[in-house]
């Protein structure tokens, strides 16, 4: 079988969690599945026109925590071709906030803001939270139906964050008709993972559930990414 490749879109760094705990994360699910998929880092920096030619080599993408990146451009390019050549996506902690300004601006029309980017920005989608979330764990409900209840097997379950922006619940009417919809929510009812109806694998959360195999743990989603990948 040939081998599949992951492209890990973000600027990485060994003083970020979520970027040394990646390569652990997709090993444990590899190896529980004995398929053959490897990846490579793309530094934000790197991401040029046309991006097609650049990503044509890998079965998905993982845009990875670590916002703002170098080059927030070349990491929307790459959402937007995955999103639309229907090829595995992850997206996690600023990946799923980059996923919603792409789909924002896209899709919905509107000129979709990041407040860290543009704090002068009069109504975001991507807003301060009220409460940073910077090294905490909480409580997830998952969507009936939804790909992440699928994946973890369960209803609910308890992951952990590095965040200090989410999804600006203004806009959060637009995402009841789909195809974008949300696929779980906090304790307190805040969008914490949106998915993408039709495509073969397109979840973003804020949460950062790589985080889990520090602790030797498979990550569920990690590895339903993985499968995804590896078809």
């Amino acid at each position: 079988m040939r081998q599949r490749r992951i492209a890990l879109i973000g600027d990485p760094s060994e003083t970020i969690v979520a970027h040394r705990a990646i390569p652990i994360a997709l090993r444990l699910s590899v190896d529980a599945l004995g398929i053959d998929v490897a990846w490579d880092w793309l530094p934000s920096s790197t991401l040029r026109d046309p991006i097609a030619d650049q990503l044509a080599a890998y079965a998905g993408i993982w845009c990875v925590p670590g916002s703002p990146y170098q080059n927030t451009r070349g990491v929307l390019d790459a959402i937007h071709y995955v999103r639309v050549q229907a090829i595995p996506f992850l997206g996690t902690c600023g990946g799923f906030q980059h996923a919603v300004i792409e789909y924002a601006a896209a899709v919905w029309g509107i000129d979709a803001a990041h407040a860290e980017l543009d704090p002068t920005a009069q109504s975001p989608v991507i807003a301060p939270l009220v409460c940073a979330l910077v090294d905490v764990r909480g409580g997830l409900h998952f969507e009936p139906g939804s790909r992440l209840a699928a994946c973890y097997d369960r209803a609910t379950a308890n992951e952990e964050y590095h965040c200090s922006y989410g999804f600006n619940p203004v806009y959060e009417e637009r995402l009841k008709d789909g195809p974008l919809r949300v696929a779980a929510r906090d304790d307190e009812g805040s969008v914490r993972a949106v998915e993408l109806d039709g495509h073969p694998f397109y979840v973003a959360t804020l949460f950062q559930p790589e985080r889990a195999a520090r602790h030797g743990r498979v990550p569920p989603l990690v590895k339903a990414f993985a499968i995804a990948v590896g078809r």
